[in-house]
C-alpha cells in the first residue's frame, strides 16, 4: 500500500511541477483566421472555406472557381456530386467527354494545429494532389522534438510549415520543397474536386 501511494505522489508531483514549466501549447487566434493568413503568406488565391473533413482528416481548404466549367455546369444542370462511389467511374475511359467538368481549383490544403504530428498526419494524404501546410503556435516550433523530427519530415512531404505568434501573425518557417510537382489525377482527386465545389457553392450562398 506504501509504495502505491508513494508512486502516486511522485507522479503527481512530477505533474504539477511540468505544467508549471511548461507553457501552454494554445492557438493565439481562431483556427479560421490562422489559416487566412497562411494563405495569404503562401499566396495561395481563392476562397479559404471553413474546416471541413476530408479523408477522415479536418483540413481547411483553399480553393477557387473555375469560370468557364461553372458556367458550364450551370446550363447543363450538372450540380456537384459527392458521392464517392458515383465520381470514381468518371476516370474510366468510356466516360470520357461524358461527365462534367471539374468546376474549382484547389490551391492548397492546410491544418491548423497544436502540435505539428497532428498537423502532418492531417496534411500529407493531401500532398498528392494540392499544396500542402501547417501552422502551428510559436511556441510548438522551438522544442527540439520540432527541430529533429518535424523539419525532416516536412521537408521529406513537401509540407509548408508556418508558425503563429501570440499576436496571431503567421510567418513562413520552412517552404515546401516540391514546388512546380506535378499533381495526380485520379478517382480520389476529382472526388475531392466535386466535395470541395460542393463546399464552396454552400459557402458562398451562406454570405449571400
Amino acid at each position: 500500500m506504501s509504495g502505491t501511494t508513494g508512486r502516486t505522489t511522485q507522479r503527481t508531483d512530477l505533474d504539477a511541477r511540468s505544467e508549471r514549466l511548461l507553457p501552454s501549447v494554445e492557438l493565439p487566434a481562431p483556427v479560421e483566421d490562422l489559416a487566412a493568413a497562411a494563405a495569404t503568406r503562401l499566396g495561395w488565391d481563392g476562397t479559404v472555406l471553413p474546416p471541413m473533413t476530408l479523408l477522415g482528416r479536418r483540413v481547411v481548404v483553399v480553393a477557387e472557381i473555375l469560370a468557364d466549367a461553372h458556367a458550364e455546369r450551370i446550363c447543363l444542370g450538372a450540380e456537384p456530386v459527392a458521392d464517392r462511389a458515383t465520381v470514381s467511374t468518371w476516370v474510366w475511359p468510356e466516360l470520357a467527354g461524358r461527365v462534367p467538368p471539374p468546376a474549382v481549383r484547389i490551391q492548397g490544403v492546410l491544418s491548423v494545429a497544436r502540435h505539428w504530428r497532428t498537423g502532418l498526419v492531417s496534411t500529407v494524404p493531401f500532398g498528392r494532389y494540392a499544396e500542402t501546410a501547417v501552422v502551428l503556435p510559436w511556441w510548438a516550433a522551438t522544442t527540439h522534438d520540432y527541430l529533429v523530427n518535424c523539419l525532416p519530415r516536412a521537408r521529406r512531404f513537401g509540407v509548408n510549415l508556418l508558425t503563429a505568434d501570440p499576436e496571431g501573425v503567421v510567418e513562413l518557417d520552412l517552404p515546401s520543397t516540391l514546388d512546380g510537382q506535378p499533381l495526380e489525377k485520379d478517382a480520389t482527386s476529382r472526388w475531392l474536386n466535386e466535395v470541395v465545389y460542393e463546399r464552396m457553392l454552400t459557402t458562398v450562398e451562406a454570405s449571400a
